[in-house]
């Protein structure tokens, strides 16, 4: 009997898939390489949570939210098989994408993305926005701890987004819809 041949991407993706990562910890396949993070730190989720506690109040959409929710993003061009777990994942309630969803779920109709920079900054920076823009994730926001800063990406194309705003920690960013709001940052000094 012939047997299908199976490609290097097709053994890494079986052998992270089979992984059994400690417990608090994240494993990730980003770009052909994977990454595993420890838990994160006080400040980082106390990032997270002003980012949530804003989109609750004041998006003009109701937003369902996941930390840590694993995404399938599309392969191709620089990101094959790639499976990454935002610090954040949220979508228009609506749409219900978190129930009955697989532990990895497609990225298909997750409006904003949102990333802590901690023990790999370059990961969030470079091949987590590469994927997310390929994944055709609209939104993805970026916050910086060691440049003090907040970028938002958006208008993704092909490996990368075309549009990008950053804002030094204390300065507001715009949300567009469906949110629709100024995202205050002066909480995160």
């Amino acid at each position: 009997m012939a047997h299908e041949s199976l490609t290097q991407a097709d053994v890494l993706l079986e052998g992270f898939l089979a992984l059994d990562t400690p417990e608090g910890f994240r494993a990730e396949l980003i770009e052909g390489e994977i990454v595993v993070t420890p838990p994160p730190d006080g400040d980082h989720e106390d990032y997270i949570e002003l980012v949530v506690s804003q989109v609750y109040r004041r998006s003009r959409a109701d937003m369902q939210f996941s930390g840590n929710k694993g995404l399938k993003l599309t392969s191709g061009g620089a990101c094959p098989k790639n499976h990454a777990i935002p610090d954040g994942t949220f979508a228009p309630r609506e749409r219900r994408l978190f129930r009955g969803a697989d532990p990895w779920m497609p990225c298909e109709g997750v409006a904003l993305v949102v990333e802590v920079t901690s023990s790999k900054p370059q990961s969030d920076r470079e091949a987590k926005r590469r994927c997310y823009a390929h994944g055709g994730i609209p939104l993805y926001l970026l916050i910086d701890r060691d440049a003090s800063s907040v970028t938002l990406f958006s208008d993704p194309k092909g490996d990368d987004y075309r549009e990008h705003c950053t804002r030094p920690f204390g300065k507001a960013v715009a949300l567009p819809e469906p949110f629709a709001f100024d995202l205050e940052t002066a909480e995160f000094l």
